[in-house]
């Protein structure tokens, strides 16, 4: 059965649930196998360590981008068409909000998607700080954090009602973000090996921009056969994560759509694979000041990722394998933030402890 004809016996909506379903799925496994985390790479790097949190978040970032531009040059994703590229960006939204989200994900020891995929494995802690997450999130969407939302974004944002394609920019050729792709995945390759990393972490660690790459390419697929418009995304758990927090209070007025999939889809991955593999298990606040901080990075999360037009995942690896400009400032935001957080927080409190 081809595309065309699963839609006309779907429908659209559910055709791009069932794809958000599947492309959860796969970066729900591949995420909780790889133990995949920008913030534990961002903490690694920011104490002068190139580790398997490094290698494993480079790894992901890099099979991402060669696996979307490959997809890209043979035709299967519409790159100039994705969301992220055909509506203006935000340069000081990605400044100011990427910081907050690094902020956060610091504080709440793990980036929005993390937290999702620990909360499928027991982690009640991040269930708890991933609802904060939604809520406010949802808040930034069209609630009463939308006011400040709007300003701060509209304070700089790219001409030409686009978002800045950097590989144009740059004059580079077609193949520029493949290669660039390809190197960075022998850079990654390089490190996992100094840390004798096993192949089975590798592959799910790939598995996870793979997944990225599989959103894209279904959603292109659906856009081309749709009668209506549909918008070409990828993973993402802003936006998706506050979706599916008002599709479950208010499933009668919901519009099914890929990222109302996502998540679910991305528990379930994660559920059944830390069942599988004998890792689920049950875990809560370790004290009141860890739940206090949890909460309060959560709630950082939420503003910032709305903010910087995606979180880690969503602007760090979806927006940053089409060589979105905002997404790329965006991360680089999360890095500076998280370290600088690390630097504060964290090692501070393990320096005052060891006098």
């Amino acid at each position: 059965m081809d595309l065309l004809s699963i839609v006309e016996t779907l429908g659209e909506g559910r055709t791009a649930l069932l794809m958000g379903v599947i492309t959860g799925i796969t970066f729900g496994v591949a995420a909780q196998r790889s133990r995949f985390c920008l913030r534990a790479a961002t903490v690694e790097f920011a104490r002068r360590q190139m580790g398997d949190k490094v290698a494993v978040w480079l790894l992901t970032f890099s099979t991402a981008v060669v696996w979307v531009q490959a997809a890209g040059l043979l035709g299967y994703i519409d790159i100039p068409e994705a969301r992220i590229m055909a509506i203006p960006g935000s340069w000081s939204g990605a400044i100011v909000g990427g910081l907050m989200f690094g902020v956060g994900m610091i504080m709440a020891r793990g980036c929005s998607g993390r937290l999702l995929v620990l909360a499928a494995t027991g982690n009640l802690r991040s269930l708890v700080s991933g609802m904060v997450f939604a809520v406010v999130a949802q808040m930034t969407m069209g609630g009463w954090l939308k006011a400040p939302r709007d300003w701060i974004a509209s304070q700089w944002i790219t001409s030409g009602g686009r978002n800045v394609d950097l590989l144009t920019t740059l004059h580079l050729p077609e193949w520029g973000g493949l290669a660039f792709g390809l190197m960075l995945a022998i850079l990654a390759l390089i490190i996992a090996r100094k840390n004798r990393i096993g192949a089975s972490r590798l592959i799910f660690g790939a598995g996870v921009g793979f997944a990225v790459a599989l959103g894209w390419a279904l959603t292109t697929a659906l856009s081309r056969v749709a009668f209506d418009p549909y918008p070409i995304e990828s993973a993402t758990f802003t936006g998706p994560s506050a979706n599916t927090l008002m599709f479950l209070l208010d499933s009668g007025n919901a519009v099914l759509e890929f990222p109302v999939g996502l998540v679910p889809g991305v528990f379930i991955g994660a559920f059944f694979s830390s069942v599988l593999t004998k890792e689920f298990k049950f875990q809560g606040f370790e004290s009141e000041a860890n739940m206090r901080r949890s909460l309060t990075g959560a709630a950082l999360m939420g503003f910032g990722g709305m903010l910087a037009g995606g979180c880690a995942i969503g602007a760090g690896v979806t927006g940053g394998s089409v060589f979105a400009g905002t997404a790329w400032l965006a991360l680089t935001a999360f890095w500076i933030g998280g370290m600088v957080t690390d630097f504060l927080l964290d090692q501070r409190i393990a320096r005052v402890s060891e006098l």
